[in-house]
C-alpha cells in the first residue's frame, strides 16, 4: 500500500508519455473528447492518492484507542518502501505529485512509530524471517537496473509485509479494523482505472495492492464468521 500514490501518478505519466502528440496543430472534434477523458483519468488517479492518504487518519485513531494493533514488522516494511518511493520521486525532480507521496510516507512512518507502543509482533521467528527476506529483496531491488524486475521485487517485498498482517488478522481478528483496508482497496481500483489503458505492466502494482489490502478485509471477515459459528454451536 505504501507506494500506491507514487505508482498511480507515475502510471499516468507513463501512459501520457507513450501517446503521440499530433504535429499538426489542428483542432478536431475528437480532440476535446480526448482531453476530457485524459483529465478525468488524471482526476481519478489523484483521487486514489488522496483516498490512500486519508485512510491513515481513522486507522491512527483506531491504533491510539487500541481498537487496532498494527503488526510491527509489516509497518516497518511499509515505512521503508514509502520512504524509498519519496526519495526516488525527489531524485527524479517530482514537484506537483510530491505532496501526495509525502502524506503517504508520513502516514506509514507514523503508524510504524505508533506500532512500537501499541502494536504487536516484530520479534517472533516468523517476523524475523520476513524482515530478513525483505532486506534481501531491498538489496536486489537496489542492484537491478530493469524496471520490470524492480517492480516485481517491490511487490514481493510488500507482499512479505502484507502476509504478516493477513495471518495476524485471521488469528486475532480483533486486532484490526475494516476502515483503512477497505479505503485502500477502493483506492487501488481507482488507480487501475486511472491507467486508462490495458497495460499489464502498469496495472500489475495497483492490482496487487488491491489484492493485499482486500486480503486483510477477507481474513478479518472469515475469522469473525468462524468465531460466530463456533459460538453458536456451543
Amino acid at each position: 500500500m505504501a507506494q500506491l500514490v507514487a505508482r498511480a501518478v507515475w502510471d499516468r505519466e507513463v501512459v501520457r508519455s507513450n501517446r503521440i502528440t499530433p504535429t499538426i496543430q489542428k483542432v478536431r472534434p475528437c480532440d476535446g473528447l480526448f482531453v476530457m477523458i485524459n483529465q478525468m483519468l488524471e482526476f481519478i488517479g489523484l483521487s486514489a492518492g488522496i483516498l490512500v492518504s486519508v485512510s491513515y487518519i481513522p486507522y491512527t485513531f483506531d491504533v491510539v484507542k487500541q481498537r487496532a494493533k498494527p503488526e510491527r514488522a509489516t509497518w516497518l516494511i511499509y515505512a521503508a518502501l514509502a520512504a524509498i518511493a519519496l526519495l526516488s520521486q525527489i531524485s527524479k525532480g517530482a514537484t506537483d505529485s510530491l505532496w501526495l507521496t509525502v502524506f503517504d510516507s508520513v502516514g506509514a512512518i507514523v503508524i510504524f512509530l505508533l506500532s512500537i507502543k501499541y502494536g504487536m509482533g516484530g520479534f517472533t521467528k516468523r517476523d524475523i524471517k520476513a524482515l530478513v527476506a525483505a532486506g534481501i529483496g531491498l538489496i536486489l531491488w537496489y542492484a537491478t537496473r530493469d524496471a520490470i524486475y524492480a517492480l516485481l521485487i517491490t511487490m514481493a517485498i510488500d507482499a512479505i509485509g502484507s502476509a504478516l498482517t493477513v495471518i495476524k488478522t485471521y488469528e486475532q481478528p480483533s486486532t484490526e479494523t475494516y476502515t483503512m483496508w477497505l479505503l485502500a482497496s477502493i483506492a487501488s481500483i481507482l488507480a487501475m482505472i486511472s491507467v486508462g489503458a490495458f497495460n499489464i505492466t502498469l496495472l500489475a502494482y495497483p492490482f496487487y495492492i488491491f489484492f493485499a489490502n482486500f486480503s486483510v478485509v477477507v481474513a478479518k471477515f472469515l475469522a469473525e464468521r468462524k468465531a460466530l459459528t463456533k459460538s453458536a454451536e456451543q
